[in-house]
């Protein structure tokens, strides 16, 4: 990328981007995940507190990092039900600024969404909010907050939220692996907000320190013949991550939090989980006692540089038994939408550098591109359409409105020089095709990447009344236009 100014240099970009920190003192960046607390009735009652706190992300020997985090952690604490149950989130807000929390890919109902000003008022300094809701599908989800995002999620504010299956996979234990994207200086504090331009123009707060669960990655101990369930939540502002697993051939088993038929990587495609999305891997440990494998991260900006070492120790005193290949999950229950009577719309994204947005419509009024950029702020475009901040309760019209109940299918176009991961609210949808071509088992999900010039149909139905975001997770591009709302009547 170009732009005024480089990026603040890292405090160690070999050290960091190798992932070669030391010991933890309090969390391990690959504890096996707790189990699951006891709920009083069906409902499981969580505490969380989002306040300024220090956490050595660049790891114990290195200096610690000031960040904004929930309970004094980053990521946040795991919260944790069973599908079916309610849950019950005390937020206290202990920040110098309001903010609100997002329980990202939940359908839930849309005063519990977390979207401030469209469906609750921001929560205050000083003042707390109840959400609570019941968590009907099963899978891999995650929180954060929707003020001032971009700035609040690129401080340490996020967590993982997982709801267990009816019959859980046959696996011998699942880790989690919260991964993240800092820009830190050589101190290793967060770096400056002050070049929003460059960052909303491009590809986003692109950082230049990665993190497994708030640390620079320590090795994986694994066992020669186990079988783990590997929960991959991307929290990054703007990094794609592009996985590799050489040595070894995982299944992918499920996108977003929902079941796909398993199907089994080669040792050099690529698992790709772009900003917001999610992926649950089955991962056969196939390596001799000794061994040690890299998982590499294909960096958009040209650099693999190893995230984590999978190290095998001792064989366990009996031989494992031969693993038959992992068989699809049960299904949650989803709308499927009827293609066949469906609304059929169309959604085009342009702005940006190297492309630009020429004109477009902003409170009601045509725009020059460099008018929305020197005046508002502004630089992307739906359909023509600029979408205001969501504040002080002037969000605009939606962008399409639906009666509760219809089938909608949308043809995503990505007329950008920049790759958009693109996520509904309060719904998940089938991606049934890219580029024009069918999409193999058409999965159910809720962020869609789209490529530069790349086109996505995805259909689902309308069943969840509200207001509901719908935007781009590239949370510096949402900032600056890339936004706007559905309405379900």
């Amino acid at each position: 990328m170009t732009g005024p100014g480089p990026i603040p240099s890292p405090i160690s970009r070999r050290r960091v981007l190798s992932g070669m920190g030391g010991g933890l003192a309090a969390f391990s960046a690959f504890t096996v995940l707790p189990p699951l607390a006891r709920a009083r009735g069906n409902i499981r009652d969580y505490r969380l507190k989002a306040a300024p706190a220090t956490v050595p992300l660049v790891g114990t020997q290195g200096p610690a990092t000031d960040v904004w985090a929930y309970n004094g952690g980053v990521p946040g604490p795991v919260i944790r039900a069973k599908r079916g149950e309610r849950l019950r989130i005390h937020v206290e807000n202990a920040l110098p600024q309001p903010t609100t929390v997002h329980w990202h890919g939940i359908r839930l109902p849309v005063g519990m969404d977390g979207v401030p000003f469209l469906t609750q008022p921001p929560i205050k300094p000083g003042e707390s909010f109840v959400y609570e809701f019941d968590v009907e599908d099963a899978g891999t989800f995650w929180y954060h907050p929707h003020f001032n995002s971009s700035e609040q999620v690129a401080r340490g504010l996020s967590g993982p939220l997982i709801v267990d299956e009816d019959t859980p996979p046959d696996v011998d234990r699942e880790i989690l692996w919260v991964v993240d994207d800092w820009r830190l200086t050589e101190d290793a504090a967060i770096a400056s907000f002050d070049r929003p331009f460059h960052d909303m123009v491009h590809g986003g707060r692109f950082g230049n320190t990665v993190t497994v669960n708030g640390r620079i990655s320590e090795d994986l101990a694994v066992t020669p013949g186990e079988r783990v369930r590997l929960r991959i939540v991307n929290v990054a502002n703007a990094r794609i991550f592009r996985l590799t697993f050489p040595g070894h051939r995982p299944w992918l088993a499920a996108i977003d939090g929902h079941a796909v038929p398993p199907r089994q990587f080669g040792e050099e495609d690529w698992l790709v989980i772009a900003p917001g999305a999610r992926a649950d891997l089955i991962l056969d440990m196939t390596g001799e006692p000794g061994e040690r494998f890299a998982v590499v991260d294909n960096s958009p900006e040209g650099i693999r540089y190893r995230l984590a070492d999978l190290t095998y120790g001792a064989a366990p005193s009996a031989p494992a038994p031969a693993r038959p290949a992992p068989v699809t999950w049960a299904a949650n229950p989803l709308p499927e939408p009827d293609l066949g009577t469906a609304t059929r719309l169309s959604l085009d994204m342009e702005g940006g550098a190297m492309g630009g947005l020429q004109t477009a419509m902003f409170m009601g009024e045509k725009l020059s591109g460099r008018d929305l950029a020197r005046n508002h702020g502004m630089f992307w475009s739906f359909n023509g359409i600029v979408y205001p901040p969501m504040k002080y309760g002037h969000h605009g019209d939606p962008m399409f409105s639906f009666k509760r109940g219809e089938s909608v299918v949308m043809t995503i176009r990505n007329k950008t020089a920049f790759a958009h991961p693109i996520h509904l609210h309060g719904h998940t949808f089938r991606v049934i095709s890219r580029d024009g071509k069918p999409e193999p088992d058409r999965p159910w999900q809720d962020t869609v990447l789209l490529p530069i010039d790349g086109e996505a149909e995805i259909a689902f139905v309308a069943d969840n009344p509200g207001d509901w975001m719908f935007h781009c997770h590239i949370l510096e591009h949402q900032k600056s236009g890339m936004m706007g709302y559905v309405k379900v009547v």
